[in-house]
């Protein structure tokens, strides 16, 4: 057997390791995650959605907040959850993703994500990532 053959052997054995080992509950795989913006003006506006896992939609409640509705709600509402907003195209703008003590709602069948401009004002923006643990 040469060289060539030993890792490929080897590499299979991991691949079938990893596989029985980190399944989709296991706690660090991504429970859900999308990446949306909001585009357009007047009429022509609105939340589009790029790429997602676990997601069902994403409704703009108002100018800067955004509620994430789950396909498969989480277990409870004990999630980890991380966002990250940006502004493409707008060096200097700076956006950040969070949410509010009492404001945003977190359930297990969605969550409510807002966006801020550097002023803490809310502000739409036309990129966020949304990345959800349990």
């Amino acid at each position: 057997m040469n060289l060539a053959q030993h890792i490929t052997d080897l590499a299979q054995r991991l691949a079938l390791e990893f596989k029985t080992r980190i399944t989709a509950d296991h706690p660090g795989v991504a429970k859900a995650w999308v990446c949306f913006g909001y585009e357009g003006s007047g009429n022509r506006a609105g939340v589009v959605v790029r790429a997602s896992f676990n997601v069902n939609s994403v409704t703009r409640i108002s100018a800067g907040q955004y509620r994430v509705t789950f396909i498969n709600p989480m277990l409870d509402a004990s999630y980890c959850w991380q966002a990250f907003a940006r502004n493409a195209g707008s060096q200097s703008s700076m956006k950040h993703a969070g949410a509010r003590a009492t404001a945003e709602e977190k359930t297990a069948e969605f969550i409510d994500v807002i966006c801020t401009s550097s002023s803490g004002s809310l502000a739409d923006t036309t990129e966020m990532n949304l990345t959800v643990w349990r």
